[in-house]
């Protein structure tokens, strides 16, 4: 078995998303180890999920953490393939390490879309993935147009707009490497609700 496109979940904080989702043959699993966040992985929760896995990246997750601190934190986790970013700014003090990198935006209008174009070259030099999110944009005919322009130039995962119905027409349309999804919470240890993530992975899951 194996899915349509690549897929990264993000934000796992249980072993019931993480053990479903590499089942379903997810790419990439992510875990936010930013101190204070309401979702963050200590060592021992993380050793304790990712030894139930095998075939998937791992990728720690970061907000705004300095990125001298960023790489003495992921030595403290074994196993991690690729560190995600939010601050551009930290892009360049990271490139250049032993982990793939990935960018992380929030749009909060075209025009940040507009500015990731025109800086594309940059990204693909240096094997940057970017993982587009928005809580203001809506998908459209134009976003749809652009996204396929920057997908053209540098891998791009989707994490906004997707939905079960419409997601295949997406990946079409724009050609992006893929879509990232994110985790939940548990409703108590062992029991987790699917749904909302099985509805998508098995519309992408290919036939044997």
């Amino acid at each position: 078995m194996a899915l349509r496109s690549f897929v990264k979940l993000s934000a796992v904080t249980n072993l019931s998303d993480a053990r479903y989702c590499a089942g379903m043959y997810v790419n990439m699993i992510g875990f936010d180890l930013e101190e204070n966040s309401k979702n963050y992985t200590s060592p021992q929760k993380f050793n304790e999920i990712t030894g139930w896995l095998s075939g998937v990246d791992f990728v720690a997750e970061f907000e705004s953490s300095h990125p001298e601190k960023i790489l003495t934190l992921v030595n403290e986790y074994q196993g991690i393939n690729f560190i995600e970013i939010q601050e551009e700014i930290h892009l360049r003090m990271l490139i250049n390490s032993s982990f793939g990198i990935i960018f992380k935006k929030d749009l909060r209008s075209e025009e940040d879309l507009d500015d990731l174009i025109a800086k594309a070259m940059f990204f693909n030099d240096f094997g940057v993935i970017l993982h587009l999110v928005s809580h203001s944009l809506e998908m459209n005919d134009t976003l749809i147009q652009k996204l396929k322009v920057l997908a053209e130039s540098v891998e791009v995962l989707i994490g906004f707009g997707i939905e079960p119905m419409t997601v295949l027409s997406l990946l079409e349309k724009t050609g992006v490497k893929g879509i990232a999804l994110e985790g939940g919470e548990e409703i108590k240890p062992g029991l987790k609700d699917f749904e909302e993530l099985a509805d998508i992975l098995e519309v992408l899951e290919l036939e044997d």
